[in-house]
Parts: structure tokens; sequence; C-alpha cells
């Protein structure tokens, strides 16, 4: 019997290793692609790289973070190529005025020094305080970041400032589409969420409690089912 395929796309300084505690527990009933960035600050040309990598008439998409926002996007672009969305830690909406004046300094930061890098504390810092002992998940988060490396980062970054609000977009869609995110995450847009959580609309919210922003390798079995009841739907 054929397998049910699902492209992954990744998110912001993250690769395939983002995966691994998650692609173990679907391989034996899904075909999992893993799709990297495509590696350009211009939403509508990285999906239209994606688009050209994409061979089947209609996909399942699931993306992580800035990669949840960029397959929220090629759905939007693309409606008649999907089958079903599913975001991970991610919000459809743009990114806010403090957010960007905050990620302006950190690239302006970047450019104009020699360090670059993510280090064991900031690391420990980004993930739930029963995980902070693990000393793979930090390694993990540790050697994504530092291996993609300086250029990868701006361009990733830099991409967020031409985020657009898909909110509207993705309501009018007559197909399954699943959000997963943490309730105190930092990392995602409060007035996107409270959108999301106070307005109508045909997004299935699935909050769970707590602060994690790297879902797929901090709580991959909770992930795991809902991407099951995602497909079956």
């Amino acid at each position: 019997m054929k397998k049910e395929k699902i492209y992954f796309i990744p998110g912001l300084m993250t690769d395939i290793r983002l995966w691994k505690k998650v692609i173990p527990l679907l391989e034996n009933r899904f075909e999992i692609i893993h799709t990297p960035i495509p590696n350009s600050t211009n939403f509508d040309e990285i999906v239209e790289i994606l688009s050209n990598n994409f061979k089947e008439e209609k996909i399942n998409i699931l993306g992580f973070s800035l990669g949840g926002y960029i397959a929220s996007y090629f759905t939007c672009k693309f409606p008649q190529k999907v089958k079903k969305l599913f975001t991970v830690s991610a919000t459809p909406g743009t990114t806010s005025k403090e957010e960007l004046a905050r990620r302006e300094l950190k690239i302006e930061a970047f450019k104009n020094s020699h360090e670059f890098g993510l280090d064991r504390e900031k690391a420990i810092s980004l993930v739930e305080v029963q995980n902070q002992n693990d000393d793979d998940l930090i390694q993990t988060i540790m050697d994504m970041f530092n291996e993609l490396g300086r250029d990868v980062f701006l361009t990733q970054l830099t991409s967020t400032f031409n985020r657009i609000d898909l909110f509207e977009s993705l309501n009018k869609l007559n197909i399954p589409i699943y959000m997963f995110y943490s309730s105190e995450d930092r990392l995602l847009d409060k007035d996107s969420l409270n959108k999301l959580e106070n307005e109508n609309h045909n997004i299935k919210l699935f909050k769970r409690i707590g602060t994690s922003h790297n879902i797929p390798l901090e709580f991959p079995k909770d992930l795991v089912k809902h991407i099951e009841n995602w497909i079956k739907e």
C-alpha cells in the first residue's frame, strides 16, 4: 500500500534534525519529505521554488515556525495544490512593529560583529524548564543554528520583514487546516494569536500549556498524535 506523503518545512535556523524524534514515529505509515527553506527573502520566490519541487497535483504540507508561515503562504498562493495544511509554533500574521524593531537591531549587531553563534546558555533558555537538562536536545538546537551559519540566519531573519497577514485568505479555504502551538510561546505574535483564538475561522487550534517553541524536538508524541488526526480528516 502506498504511503501518504507529507512535506515538512523547518523553521528559522533549523534543518532535518528538527524532525529526528518525529519521523521515527511516523515513517511506518507516512512518507515524510524534508523540504529546506529556499535561500531567498522574498516569499513569492520561495513558494515558487517550492511549487517547482512538488511534483504531485495536491500535497499535504506541514511547516514549523517560519516554515509554518511559508507553508501557509504556499497554500494561499497555490490553493489548488494543497490537500491539507498543518502549522507548528507559527501564526499566519505579520511581524509586529516591536518585533521588527528588535530584529533590525539583531541584524545590525550580527552585520557589525565577527562573532556568530548560539551558545549553550541561550539554547537552554529556548526550551521548557523540564527539558533544560536534556543535553541531546540542547546540543541539537545549538548544532543546527551554528552549522547553518550567519548567511542563512541573515537571509531567513530578513524574510520575516516581508510577512503579510494571511488570516483572511486561509479562512476562505475549504481544506483541513491544523495549528499546534504552546500557550506561552514568547516567539509567537500575540496579536495574531488573539485573532486566531477570538475570531471565527476554519482553522483547528490545538494549544498545549507551556512555553515550548521547539515542539517537534520537545514534545514529538503530542505532535504526532495531531498529525495522525489531521491526515485522517
